[in-house]
């Protein structure tokens, strides 16, 4: 028997529309920027193509992706349970193509981050990589970003993840692969952010959360002191579980008993984003490939909190 005949003919080949995967990154990449605008520079397209790419996965499916929000992007009904399509199909589009063209890929890559982001985010991206990429030895170095760009300039480090933001200090030339919301983080049933002053636990002074929230804090005319400062992550939440302080953080790491505060009780800080730089002195397949490896992480995921 052939085999057209056995998997039922040509007629289950008929041509019919098709979730093109380039749209489906770009559908990824505006949730997880939160922007028309930040999305095309991600996908390295002009805004005008990006709506075009929308108008024409709306006219695929048949039904509306994007609600009208003033504030910025929002999905339909029809949208969100899209993207969770867009989600699985990438992610095995991404494991195909690694799984015939990665496996031989080896070398070292040294990963700069801030020491949040590797506790937040890495584990799984590099989790992910190492089993599609088991040859390449990834070095991590945790550091602010203020600290990462030069080592990024300078090549010491090969990719750099770093905050940016106006009071982040840190040039915006890489690609942004993230944003999300910062909220106040304080123990579940806890009661140290009715305290005045209100205890903080925060990064070093050149941390942008940390300008960040406590703008708003002055701007709100909430008294507030710095009660305990630590450069690691750790450090931080140790503070806000004993419910000693408060401390500004991504909605993304909050589980457990460390939860968000209202924003009536504490206006929350904003923001933030976060860039990709490779080194202009780091080449090689395997510095290549675990800086697409992250960025497509990211639009998979869409980690970004609305």
């Amino acid at each position: 028997m052939a085999i057209a005949e056995r998997l039922g003919g040509e007629r289950d080949f008929a041509p019919g529309p098709v979730l093109e995967i380039d749209l489906l990154r770009t559908l990824l990449a505006i949730v997880s920027t939160g922007s028309f605008n930040r999305a095309a520079r991600a996908v390295f397209r002009t805004p005008s193509a990006v709506s075009m790419q929308m108008k024409k996965l709306e006219d695929i499916v048949g039904k509306p992706i994007f609600a009208k929000d003033g504030r910025g992007v929002a999905l339909t009904g029809d949208g969100e349970e899209l993207l969770g399509f867009a989600r699985r199909m990438l992610q095995l589009n991404d494991e195909a193509l690694a799984r015939f063209r990665c496996q031989s890929t080896e070398g070292v890559v040294r990963l700069g981050t801030p020491d949040d982001y590797a506790t937040g985010f890495l584990p799984r991206i590099l989790a992910r990589f190492a089993a599609t990429h088991p040859l390449v030895q990834v070095d991590v170095t945790c550091k602010p970003s203020s600290e990462l760009v030069d080592l990024v300039d300078e090549g010491e480090i090969d990719v750099g993840l770093m905050s940016v933001g106006a009071t982040c200090g840190v040039p915006n030339t890489g690609d942004i692969i993230h944003r999300e919301r910062l909220v106040w983080a304080g123990l579940r049933h806890g009661q140290v952010h009715t305290r005045r002053p209100l205890p903080i636990a925060a990064s070093g002074r050149t941390c942008c959360w940390r300008a960040m929230a406590t703008e708003k804090l002055d701007r709100a005319g909430i008294p507030y002191r710095i009660a305990y400062s630590s450069a690691h992550y750790v450090g931080q939440v140790a503070a806000v579980l004993a419910d000693l302080a408060v401390a500004p953080l991504p909605k993304s790491v909050l589980d457990g008993d460390l939860v968000a505060i209202d924003d009536r009780l504490l206006p929350a800080p904003g923001y933030y984003e976060i860039q990709i730089r490779t080194s202009p002195l780091a080449s090689g397949a395997a510095v290549e490939a675990l800086a697409n490896h992250i960025r497509q992480s990211f639009e998979t995921e869409a980690l970004a909190a609305a």
